[in-house]
């Protein structure tokens, strides 16, 4: 797959390209020209506003082309409310399809769940102070690009600043397929022993890349002992690719902690790293929205990029992660609020997804 390292060299046939509020279009030589108070071309237009219950195209593309790097930055919280992040809704469509490829909760798609901010640093997503989030995920399409963000919150937002930067004249068929994004919730619906499904129905040939997990454990104890499954092509009641563990997956140890002991209380250890992480772990409230104690149950976010070790899939792939914990008695099956991110590859463009949850069945707990 080509990476934006080994795409340096310039054949004479690509052209880049950026959209922002300076260059709606991303025509060439048409960048800056809105006018301030300084002057013309002087920082005219930088943002665009979003108000509430409308959707904002922040590019519309005619290929064929790769889009190289988003960067995106809106608050996190209005007067109407904390969950900006989760009431945004970022959707991609390729080549005139009627279905979004990607449609994921804003925060969600850059690793930033529970509606609050996380730093992190990995290779295909980078969120940086303060809520500059950042993806270099390359995304191709043969005859066009159409990238939305709709605004499920309850207050208008005055400024949504962006860029995505892109190439035209590329060849499709260098690149793995069409990018695809999707999210899924079980909200402690899922019955005991039951696993949650991070990705079903996906039919054809493709790479999957990419796992985010955002998880609010509803029960005591450590929470992180489920396998992530991967079902491959005919695999029916056992997978072909299994983890150790949720931590284990996401490239940890040990319960993310300093140390397995009980007295004194653990110390946990975030991280973010190049291909797995877990840079979010809180029990306490920050949203202000509230008088009242700011205990909460934990809430954790951890990543797992395969991109050194993609995992290939020729016909269908199923992928789950199942709900176990563990105490000084053993394991026992749990049910948490586990909200996950899929990204992977296909090429084909994807049938419709499920119904995503409205914004009121997406809020953190």
């Amino acid at each position: 797959m080509p990476t934006q390292w080994n795409t340096l060299r310039n054949d004479g046939s690509l052209r880049s390209r950026a959209i922002n509020a300076e260059n709606p279009a991303g025509e060439a030589g048409s960048a800056g020209a809105a006018s301030s108070p300084l002057g013309a071309g002087r920082k005219g237009s930088a943002w665009y506003p979003l108000p509430a219950g409308e959707a904002l195209t922040l590019a519309n593309i005619t290929g064929p082309g790769v889009i190289r790097h988003i960067w995106i930055t809106v608050t996190d919280k209005t007067p109407a409310g904390p969950f900006v992040l989760r009431d945004l809704v970022l959707r991609a469509y390729w080549d005139n399809s009627q279905h979004p490829s990607i449609e994921v909760p804003l925060g969600d798609f850059f690793c930033n769940g529970f509606g609050e901010r996380a730093l992190v640093t990995s290779e295909p997503i980078v969120v940086a102070p303060t809520g500059g989030m950042n993806s270099y995920f390359p995304m191709p399409f043969r005859t066009g690009a159409r990238i939305e963000l709709t605004s499920e919150h309850g207050g208008d937002l005055g400024h949504v600043f962006f860029q995505i930067d892109y190439t035209t004249g590329d060849d499709f068929d260098r690149w793995p397929g069409y990018f695809h994004a999707q999210w899924r919730r079980s909200n402690g619906t899922t019955a005991l022993g039951e696993d949650h499904l991070i990705l079903d129905g996906v039919e054809g040939t493709g790479t999957y890349i990419g796992t985010y997990v955002a998880l609010a454990s509803l029960h005591r104890y450590w929470w992180g002992e489920g396998e992530v499954k991967f079902y491959i092509d005919d695999d029916t009641d056992l997978p072909s690719l299994c983890s150790t563990g949720l931590e284990d997956y996401a490239g940890g140890a040990w319960a993310f902690q300093d140390a397995l002991r009980a007295d004194p209380e653990p110390n946990i250890l975030t991280f973010s790293a190049p291909y797995f992480g877990y840079p979010f772990a809180s029990s306490t409230d920050t949203t202000k929205a509230s008088e009242f104690s700011t205990a909460m149950m934990p809430m954790h976010g951890l990543y797992r990029w395969h991109l050194p070790d993609p995992i290939y899939f020729q016909e269908r792939l199923r992928v789950a992660v199942q709900q176990i914990g563990a105490w000084e008695h053993g394991l026992f099956e749990r049910s948490d609020d586990v909200s996950t991110t899929a990204y992977w590859y296909q090429t084909e463009i994807n049938k419709a997804f499920p119904s995503l949850p409205s914004a009121a069945d997406r809020t953190p707990r």
